[in-house]
């Protein structure tokens, strides 16, 4: 075959982006359980800094240290388990499911030291953002955070991720009431005080971004949050963090009144 031909260039050309088509998906699906597995590390990882629990191992600490992961719908109720052999978590995919399906079956995860864990998904400036947000045994207060993002501008809306200061602002903050459950603004713009923090500066946007995604998601949870929080003071709840503390409240006697 004439190799300066026009013919030979063309099947030359073909045969190459062939071989090479072939390579890269053989490479993609050779690697994809390794990038699977370190999608779920690192979302794990995220848990654990939110439900303030370290460990070198990451899955062995998760195993340890996680007393249950329910999934439950926007009454609250419980309606499934996560395998926590398995290890299994929600990624930002399954999150993102959530957000339009009819019926949720949203992730919570309940650690053994009395910190529960809920994820937050949504559309930040330049892509998705995402957290993990602890909260004590009220189901009110904040105790971490641990928030991520693909694609926000380095030095900017990325300090949602890597500015230490900005995740401990949210310390001791509440969930409100209302129609802002939650806010991240300005301090000029900012219509709360224990359920807000101040925006980023020089990343309003993506701030506000976020700001929107803890509401509506602390709005999904609202429900679980008062049956399974509001009421629970006694130290039995802290034992069966799954269950309605009103089912907890029947089983302590009432305290005795002066006219007893």
């Amino acid at each position: 075959m004439n190799t300066n031909s026009n013919t030979y260039t063309v099947i030359y050309s073909i045969i190459l982006v062939v071989v090479v088509a072939a390579v890269l998906a053989f490479a993609a699906m050779f690697l994809k359980p390794t990038q699977e597995a370190n999608v779920k590390k690192d979302t794990i990882g995220q848990i654990l800094t939110a439900a303030t629990v370290e460990g070198e191992d990451i899955l062995a600490t998760y195993q340890e240290a996680i007393q249950a992961a329910i999934l439950v719908d926007i009454e609250g109720n419980k309606v499934g388990e996560l395998d926590i052999e398995s290890c299994e978590v929600y990624g930002t995919s399954d999150l993102k499911r959530q957000i339009a399906a009819e019926q949720k079956a949203l992730p919570v995860y309940i650690f053994k030291n009395g910190i529960t864990v809920v994820p937050c998904y949504g559309a930040g400036l330049w892509g998705p953002i995402w957290g993990y947000v602890g909260f004590e045994g009220d189901l009110n207060t904040i105790k971490a955070v641990r928030f991520g993002h693909k694609g926000e501008t380095p030095g900017l809306g990325a300090k949602i991720a890597d500015e230490p200061s900005f995740a401990e602002a949210f310390v001791g903050k509440t969930v409100g009431e209302g129609e802002i459950l939650f806010e991240v603004a300005k301090p000029a713009n900012r219509a709360t005080v224990n359920n807000g923090v101040d925006a980023i500066s020089g990343a309003t946007i993506t701030s506000q971004a976020l700001g929107k995604t803890l509401n509506q998601w602390f709005g999904f949870y609202q429900n679980y949050f008062s049956k399974n929080g509001a009421t629970c003071q006694q130290e039995c709840c802290n034992e069966c963090k799954d269950e309605c503390c009103t089912e907890c409240a029947e089983e302590v006697e009432p305290a005795k009144t002066v006219e007893e």
